[in-house]
């Protein structure tokens, strides 16, 4: 458990670390924008240094943005989720602060492309460990379990927000480079976590109930038992049919390794749901 806590700190920082790199290495100097509250923050702290004569980071910033969010999180979305968030926010502020902003190209495309490309390593991993790096990741959680529609949506609509003020102050041309970032960043984020926002787990098992009592322990969602049989060994076995969030694939697959190792997990894509879906 101990070790398993420390590996998931060791990748939020190394997830934290290489945001902060294709921000200032990469995007901040192209004026390319991110996506979510870091575009944001990286919008804000451009308008407050060319349009007034004080200075303040993108990283203190996108740490103040976070702190309502966080609030929100913590009573909405689940605690260990939201702490572990707040963390890697926190980590991408300093490492932020102690990376200095140094233009690595002056291709503004390959900015773009390896901005993207770093920053959605590091969300990914993130991502894939059952944290998140905050900000519009639990608002737009919390509004989709509201309306119960796709996250997509949301922050579709915040990144179109971004993309239109890039290009309107800046200028459509670096509009469109942030929307070259943005694609690269999305394609690499569904590549190494998912794209979907709801999944089903099909779970065959010979500890039907102790599994199902340990999923309940951690996750709040309906399961479904149906009796199996293995076709070579004519073992009676347990399927478990769960539905559940792209934010809890984490703690569904390591409560099944923590219970049965040698449990065959079959996680697809869910495109709709009729019926009852727990939202709060």
């Amino acid at each position: 458990m101990v070790l398993t806590e420390a590996k998931k700190i060791v990748i939020i920082v190394i997830g934290a670390l290489l945001g902060a790199i294709a921000l200032n290495l990469f995007l901040i100097p192209a004026n390319v924008y991110a996506s979510g509250f870091t575009g944001i923050a990286q919008l804000i702290a451009s308008l407050v240094q060319d349009y007034t004569p004080y200075y303040i980071s993108t990283g203190i910033l996108l740490f103040i943005l976070n702190i309502p969010v966080t609030i929100l999180g913590w009573r909405k979305v689940g605690k260990s989720f939201t702490l572990y968030s707040f963390i890697s926010v926190a980590l991408t502020t300093i490492f932020l602060e102690l990376i200095p902003v140094y233009s690595v190209s002056e291709d503004i495309l390959l900015n773009a492309v390896f901005g993207g490309v770093i920053a959605a390593i590091g969300i990914g991993i993130t991502l894939k460990w059952g944290a998140s790096t905050g900000g519009l990741d639990i608002i737009a959680m919390v509004l989709s379990r509201m309306k119960d529609r796709p996250v997509g949506t949301y922050i579709f609509i915040l990144n179109g927000f971004i993309i239109t003020a890039a290009g309107y102050l800046y200028g459509w041309e670096k509009a469109l480079y942030t929307l070259v970032a943005l694609y690269v960043s999305t394609r690499v984020i569904d590549a190494i976590h998912t794209r979907h926002e709801k999944l089903t787990a099909m779970i065959i098992t010979k500890k039907g109930e102790d599994l199902k009592n340990a999923i309940h322990a951690k996750l709040v969602r309906g399961i479904t038992i149906v009796p199996a049989r293995g076709a070579f060994t004519n073992t009676n076995k347990e399927m478990l049919i769960i539905v559940i969030t792209r934010y809890e694939l984490y703690d569904l697959e390591r409560t099944i390794k923590e219970v049965d190792p040698n449990a065959f997990t079959n996680i697809v894509q869910s495109t709709g749901i009729f019926g009852f879906f727990r939202k709060e």
